[in-house]
């Protein structure tokens, strides 16, 4: 990219320092920044309607003439009202304008104008209250709408923006080799930056956004690429092929076809001279936890120990017991080391597996802590990668000589958008259940049925069964929402008053979250009343009914995550969703989740309903904020760019070559940081 346009925005026309600290809040120090400011909308302004035909309240772009100006009239002290009488011969329109003296001059008695606002009034008597207009005979009717900050006007970015894209025209570069404009039949950037800001209709205005969506989404896929070479050192771990059927032999059920697929991928890359770098990602009671077995199973016979970390001491617990239970018979020594154990039995237990006696070690955090040595270990798994931060798993594979790496995730996650959250690991996807799961029942109520659905809860807890209710909030600043902590006090004051309750929330420890859940799954508690802290992880087979209050609150992803934590045993299970925030769109997305219990089905509506910006985790995996690509609606250029992509790396993985500067410099720009040298 040309320096030129590196330069601070002060040196574009109408910028001076001050502005620029405005401009600086929106992320925009350079020409280019601004250049890649997008707009967030358009008015367009030759999607005109009669007046006639306006609908009341709704925004609406109007073609007439102004037939006289009122004499202006101050209402009260500071507020002036300025009004003209507008017309397109169907109907009358009187254009509102308050405390713009200048507004109001810039029309002319006689004068044709477009106009673009909010309809008010009513049939008879229509207004349009501060509108924005252009003359009718002017060459931008797609005007750009900006996000702006406090001090910064839509005409001044506007005119910035023209003064930016006249630099960029004496200062042209085009990043992308012109074979693959051809091969995916892209404009040119110069177009594009033009088109987008400006554009003369709205098919220019696509092909623009569709070359600017492509080389984003393009150097997404070959920053992935470059993150992911980046330093690639060769694993002091390589492996043999072994036979795993004595594993699958001693296991007391059969593994789906899925599994068993993801164990031979580990297996696979557990072989080769770079350290598997690996992704599982299964739905609720997809038997992750199998699968990582099998891989752990398999650096056992190669001599290699494995580390499991899980977030949460009574998830790693409950992983340690499932290991245990598969390797018991197979002679494969597990052990668990959690920050509950005293000195003496940590001392100990560290003693044992520097000197190799365990081959599998299960934990939290404490696996990371720097007395914590390994004899030799060879595969490091983590569960819900997501809570971990970077330096903890890092921590934990530069125990090993670069071992292999294996992350297990239990959100269902669209394929294409998996692709960019987790764009640096390999994918195993776990879609089949193993047998004996039981499906769900799901019903959506409102709020008048609670007492009924408390009824159906007391039959199911009468039965000898156990339960959860979920709330979304611990905070009473939302008064709609049940406040959990007073919601669990009242439930055990009057509806469950027979009945054991536990309490669950996000400000209790992790050691009293345990205690809690431990209480739960020993059956001490016949119901937990919980915030969201209850979705990940632990297994309670006897837990077979669950209430989620203001189940509107909820995401899609989220909702079906909860409904997890029942029908994890050989019990009848149901989930009620109740809500009193009826609309068409909140029962279209409860009747989603009422009708499937496939994640990976429901991940992608959630998908489309609610965007890539709010869905799980997307921020936290440390994505780069995208400015113009949108997940949820481009997967067809998603996909173009990833073969492009994979065809460049494949002959200039480093993208070292001549051609493709412009692109490398690309990459590093949209991750900052994480590529410099």
């Amino acid at each position: 990219m040309p320096k030129e346009l590196e330069k601070s925005v002060t040196y574009l026309k109408g910028v001076g320092p001050k502005r620029a600290e405005l401009y600086n809040k929106l992320g925009i120090n350079s020409v280019y920044d601004l250049l890649n400011h997008f707009p967030r909308d358009y008015i367009d302004y030759t999607a005109t309607v009669d007046i006639k035909s306006c609908p009341l309240n709704e925004s609406c772009t109007v073609r007439g003439r102004v037939v006289k100006k009122l004499a202006p009239a101050m209402i009260r002290k500071g507020l002036t009202v300025y009004k003209a009488v507008f017309t397109d011969d169907t109907a009358d329109l009187t254009i509102v304008i308050y405390n713009s003296s200048f507004a109001f001059d810039k029309l002319q008695t006689g004068g044709e104008y477009i106009l673009h606002g909010r309809i008010t009034g009513n049939m008879i008597r229509k207004e349009i209250n501060s509108p924005v207009f252009i003359p009718a005979d002017s060459n931008d009717k797609i005007q750009p709408v900006y996000s702006l900050t406090e001090g910064l006007t839509q005409p001044q970015v506007r005119q910035a923006v023209k003064n930016a894209l006249a630099y960029f025209d004496k200062n042209i570069y085009e990043p992308l080799p012109k074979r693959i404009m051809k091969q995916n039949r892209l404009c040119s950037l110069d177009f594009a930056y033009e088109n987008i800001h400006f554009p003369q209709d709205t098919h220019s205005r696509d092909i623009a956004k569709r070359r600017l969506v492509f080389d984003e989404l393009l150097s997404l896929q070959l920053g992935m690429h470059m993150l992911r070479s980046k330093n690639r050192s060769r694993t002091g771990c390589v492996m043999h092929p072994v036979s795993l059927e004595e594993f699958y032999n001693s296991l007391p059920f059969e593994l789906t076809g899925g599994q068993k697929s993801a164990i031979e991928d580990c297996a696979r890359d557990m072989c080769r001279e770079y350290p598997m770098n690996r992704l599982i990602q299964g739905d609720v009671g997809s038997g992750k936890t199998a699968a990582a077995a099998g891989a752990a199973y398999f650096a056992a016979l190669n001599g290699y120990q494995t580390a499991l970390m899980a977030p949460t001491e009574i998830l790693s617990v409950q992983h340690y017991e499932t290991l245990t239970g598969f390797f018991s018979p197979l002679g494969i020594k597990v052990c668990l080391l959690t920050g509950s154990l005293d000195t003496k039995q940590k001392k100990e237990l560290k003693e044992h597996i520097a000197s190799g006696e365990y081959q599998v070690i299960v934990g939290t955090h404490a696996l990371v802590q720097q007395s914590t040595e390994f004899h030799n270990l060879g595969l490091v798994i983590t569960d819900e990668q997501h809570r971990f931060g970077v330096e903890q798993r890092a921590m934990l594979a530069a125990k090993g000589e670069n071992p292999h790496r294996l992350v297990m995730s239990a959100t269902p996650i669209p394929r294409t958008l998996a692709l960019m959250i987790y764009g640096d690991l390999d994918l195993s996807v776990l879609k089949e259940l193993p047998k004996g799961r039981q499906p769900v029942e799901t019903y959506a109520v409102t709020g008048k049925l609670r007492q009924r659905a408390f009824g159906f809860v007391k039959e199911r807890l009468d039965e000898g069964r156990q339960g959860y209710i979920v709330c979304p909030a611990i905070e009473e600043s939302d008064l709609e929402v049940q406040n959990v902590t007073n919601y669990a006090q009242k439930l055990s004051e009057e509806d469950f008053s027979d009945y054991r309750i536990g309490l669950l929330h996000g400000r209790l420890s992790p050691a009293e979250k345990d205690a809690v859940m431990q209480s739960f799954k020993n059956g001490e508690l016949d119901l937990l009343v919980s915030t969201t802290v209850v979705e990940v992880g632990v297994d309670v087979p006897n837990a077979a009914v669950m209430v989620i209050e203001n189940s509107d609150r909820f995401g899609l992803s989220q909702l079906h995550q909860l409904r997890g934590r029942v029908g994890r045993g050989k019990y009848k299970s149901y989930c009620i969703l109740i809500t009193d925030n009826v609309t068409d769109e909140v029962r279209k997305r409860l009747r989603i989740l009422s009708s499937t219990s496939d994640g990976f089905r429901i991940s992608e509506e959630d998908l489309k309903l609610r965007g890539p910006g709010d869905f799980f985790g997307s921020r936290q995996h440390g994505l780069p904020k995208l400015k113009i690509a949108d997940m949820s609606e481009d997967t067809d250029i998603l996909l173009q760019a990833q073969k492009t992509a994979r065809l460049i790396t494949q002959t200039d993985p480093q993208l070292k070559e001549p051609e493709n500067k412009g692109l490398r410099d690309a990459a590093r720009r949209l991750f900052e940081q994480k590529l410099s040298d």
